[in-house]
């Protein structure tokens, strides 16, 4: 069963079915079931149709027994892998569905595709096998709350897990030697906003039979909320690095001014850099470390990500970057010392924008968490103009899910940061160590800067353990609460590194 967190209070449920795939003739008999015509064009039509009336929301209701399920019964109602959809066919993926219950509560309806046809899956009570605590449901045909994908991702014995929707607009993929860790979204609304944040929701799912010799799978889906309706289109490519094109028409009901495209979302709760509040055996805890962004200059940004105390949101760019991503760098079992979760197996994703998608900036929130089951961070692009309502606005952009994001150039990358007090208390010492690329510090200066407080004691050292370059200064705030840091290696005046940010705050 996919891995649930807490984050998710306010995300989908379902109500789907399925059919197996020894059971066709059965399923054509079935009026639920009954095949029609289906293309990409006719999920832009239907958002379109819906964006044009009021708004009506799709909840299983709060006395639903399926509600009143604990994570641990829950987790007892399993699909049956025997019954998986395409398990009898020379098909190189095969689709498996999701259970309601729980904090799942909005109905989405799963469909299959083949030769320009659909018809919707039936949840028959043999797809799934329900433990002793969940005895009450076995006769019943369940709603679902979404559907994952498997195929021969390691080896050719075994059927890996490596895609899942499931949760209003949430999906998750892993790449060959990875496991589950960040989400993205189909739309972020509000996030972070005074107001309340806004969770669109995926209802509706075509996914496409692929062919016998495919190296993908394309999935279809509509998205509905208060503000705004949407298709999108999924074309998935699993392996060493997963590939994800992703192809969006919105429709909003109503301008949307504080709207998140290509939004990702990721748990930090702490590691080397800040660890004062954090009372824990392990060395770090996080799916990512650090915000990656290659701006449309060239630029290479490093902005290693905080558990702060208060809300932070920080903006980038003014312009559509090349890309940006969540990223995990600490690849290591030592940098945890966690047995179990697998932190340094945690996929990176990597967002490519294509077509001109404008002025704007990407944008990091930082959340305060104490406990490492919070999704606590979110990367995403905000426009910098209103998308308004009454017409479609399109996009698409490519999803890289890899252990490391492509090699954007040569230059030496930051692998540590930490920070702590100078011995007298009175300023901030900062280390930012950088990989093999930079070496001989000799021949290199460090360009630095603060937007408030006083820098000093600079300093650039050989580090034999990284075998790259040590950086060291410390900072004096004086009276500031609040020091937006950066920092970058030049061989003359060119740049050797990336450009390290990084926010320092008072609490």
């Amino acid at each position: 069963m996919s891995h649930i967190k807490p984050w998710l209070a306010l995300v989908a449920l379902a109500l789907v079915s399925f059919t197996g795939p020894s059971d066709r003739q059965r399923a054509s008999d079935t009026a639920a079931a009954s095949e029609y015509e289906f293309s990409h064009e006719s999920v832009i039509e239907e958002a379109r149709r819906l964006a044009a009336r009021e708004y009506a929301p799709r909840e299983l209701p709060e006395n639903s027994p399926l509600m009143q399920l604990s994570y641990d019964e829950y987790r007892e109602i399993r699909f049956n892998s025997e019954r998986g959809i395409w398990r009898n066919e020379q098909v190189p993926f095969r689709l498996e569905l999701l259970t309601a219950g729980f904090i799942y509560r909005t109905p989405v309806t799963v469909a299959v595709v083949e030769s320009g046809r659909a018809h919707n899956l039936l949840g028959t009570p043999d797809l799934f096998t329900f433990g002793p605590k969940v005895q009450r449901f076995a006769g019943e045909t369940m709603p679902l709350s979404g559907f994952r994908v498997r195929t021969r991702l390691n080896s050719r014995s075994t059927w890996d897990e490596f895609l899942s929707f499931q949760g209003a607009s949430y999906f998750r993929a892993v790449a060959r030697d990875t496991v589950y860790g960040l989400s993205a979204r189909g739309l972020a609304l509000r996030t972070a906003h005074p107001t309340g944040e806004e969770f669109p929701a995926f209802t509706h799912f075509w996914i496409e039979r692929p062919a016998a010799n495919a190296t993908g799978i394309v999935i279809h889906a509509l998205l509905d909320s208060p503000s705004a309706t949407g298709a999108y289109r999924f074309s998935v490519i699993p392996g060493t690095e997963t590939v994800m094109d992703v192809d969006v028409t919105l429709f909003p009901r109503r301008p949307l001014d504080a709207v998140g495209i290509a939004p990702l979302t990721s748990m930090f709760l702490f590691n080397g850099s800040d660890r004062s509040r954090i009372d824990d055996f392990r060395n770090a805890v996080h799916d990512s470390d650090g915000l990656q962004i290659l701006s449309a200059a060239g630029e290479q940004i490093w902005r290693p990500l905080a558990n702060p105390t208060q809300l932070q949101i920080s903006s980038f760019t003014s312009t559509a970057p090349r890309g940006f991503g969540l990223v995990q760098r600490a690849r290591k079992l030592s940098d945890y010392q966690d047995l179990s979760s697998q932190w340094h197996r945690r996929p990176s994703v990597w967002v490519e924008p294509k077509g001109e998608w404008g002025a704007g900036a990407v944008e990091l929130i930082e959340i305060p968490t104490d406990f490492e089951g919070n999704d606590n961070i979110v990367a995403m692009w905000r426009p910098r103009n209103a998308i308004p309502a009454g017409s479609p606005w399109r996009t698409s952009y490519r999803l890289r899910w890899s252990r490391h994001p492509p090699t954007i150039s040569s230059l030496a990358k930051v692998v540590a940061t930490r920070s702590g007090p100078t011995r007298d208390g009175r300023r901030r010492m900062f280390v930012v160590d950088f990989d093999a690329a930079a070496s001989a510090p000799e021949r290199l200066r460090l360009e630095i800067g603060s937007s408030a407080g006083k820098l000093s004691n600079q300093s650039l050292t050989y580090n034999p353990l990284t075998r790259g370059v040590r950086a060291t200064f410390e900072l004096d705030p004086a009276n500031a609460t609040l020091a937006e840091l950066r920092l970058r290696l030049l061989r003359g005046d060119e740049p050797v590194s990336e450009t390290w940010l990084y926010r320092w705050t008072a609490s």
